[in-house]
């Protein structure tokens, strides 16, 4: 499958097909997170690293569970 670049401004953009919006499940004006892999880039529409935050929240909540429900009283 291609992608088009196209001058968008002083800048570039791509152009996707619309199989490959369906597939990510996203739409014009949505936000793709592009990261550099080892064996090129991968394109997500979802943030690597709010991910990561949401992670190390969930551990906090798990280890200081009494704490937290003590300061939610």
């Amino acid at each position: 499958m291609k992608a088009k670049i196209i001058s968008v401004g002083n800048s570039a953009g791509i152009i996707l097909p619309k199989e490959v919006l369906d597939s990510l499940k996203v739409e014009k004006g949505d936000t793709l997170y592009i990261r550099e892999t080892t064996s090129g880039y991968e394109v997500s529409p979802y943030d690597p690293e709010f991910e990561r935050t949401m992670e190390l929240a969930e551990k906090v909540m798990r280890e200081d569970r009494d704490v937290l429900r003590r300061l939610a009283q």
